[in-house]
């Protein structure tokens, strides 16, 4: 057990010690934070593969005291270094990545250019690399008792470790807080990308019973479609009828209890940054999202 007799919350977080400057180590942590760094399918700016160190260093200016869960903190977090060899292999599929978009963005055929053909190849192999990386780590942790976080990097990181939840605990839902709906069989040519995590979480793991996501805004036909062909798994709560709803009366909390009420016993929650409302930026008054476009935490929780 770790003795804090010496640590006091109320002061600056320790840079010599772990996430939030907590002095746990990761035998002693109830809660580990594996950082994803990945951003292979991004397919506007890039930047999110170093989103978890940025957040760990911005950690240390966090207070602990949680006014919901009373020294909640002292039950343990720890968030693993990002592993530097994941990190150069999304950096070099990254550079690949965005050849291989800018050439299909001028209409371009990929089966006319060889290089461009290898590349796609090369880019779906690394996911699917990935995929088998986080699935065996998030397993080991989960096996060994631990609660897990998964802090990214694109949207596409967290299949691995919604296969293993599902070898771990059998069904569960996924609230899902988002902007887009994620459901797109592939985008840009990659089986795996982060346009696609839920299809090929619904495709791929029978044991999620139910997907409710909140407050989608951009969306294509496809999506649509694919939510109507559905409806007992996925619960699709759009921004537009979500406000529409609110400005006829109907209270947040009314609309919460009924997003949870669709949501099984156990649930993993999938928060992408961009589910959040957007901002008018200050200089230019335009719509912005919030720092990177998916950072995200996920959790296992039971209702």
């Amino acid at each position: 057990m770790t003795d804090l007799s010496n640590f006091d919350p109320n002061s600056v977080g320790n840079p010599n010690n772990n996430i939030f400057g907590l002095p746990f180590s990761e035998e002693e942590a109830r809660l580990i934070i594996l950082p994803i760094p990945w951003e292979v399918t991004v397919s506007y700016n890039a930047g999110t593969a170093r989103a978890p160190e940025h957040i760990y260093n911005s950690s240390l200016q966090v207070d602990l005291y949680d006014a919901d869960v009373i020294d909640g903190w002292k039950q343990g977090f720890y968030m693993r270094p990002c592993d530097k060899k994941v990190l150069m292999k999304s950096d070099y599929l990254r550079k690949e990545a965005e050849l291989y978009i800018n050439y299909i963005a001028h209409e371009e055929i990929v089966a006319d250019n060889k290089f461009m053909f290898k590349s796609l190849n090369e880019i779906n192999a690394g996911s699917d690399f990935l995929n088998n990386w986080v699935f065996e780590r998030t397993k080991e942790l989960l096996d060994s008792g631990k609660l897990v976080g998964l802090l990214g990097g694109d949207h596409s990181t967290p299949l691995g470790f919604m296969k293993a939840i599902a070898e771990k605990h059998g069904d569960y839902g996924i609230l899902q807080i988002d902007a887009h709906c994620d459901l797109r069989k592939s985008y840009e040519g990659f089986t795996y990308s982060h346009a696609s995590i839920m299809y090929n979480a619904l495709e791929e793991i029978p044991q999620i019973s139910k997907i409710v996501q909140v407050g989608i805004r951009d969306y294509c036909e496809e999506e649509v479609d694919y939510i109507s062909a559905n409806k007992e798994r996925v619960v699709t709560y759009f921004d537009k009828d979500l406000k529409e709803r609110l400005y006829e009366g109907e209270s947040w909390k009314q609309l919460v209890d009924e997003m949870v009420d669709h949501l099984p016993g156990k649930v993993y929650i999938s928060f992408d940054i961009d589910g959040l409302d957007p901002k008018l930026c200050p200089h230019t008054g335009t719509p912005v999202q919030g720092g990177f476009e998916t950072e995200q935490v996920f959790y296992l929780f039971k209702k």
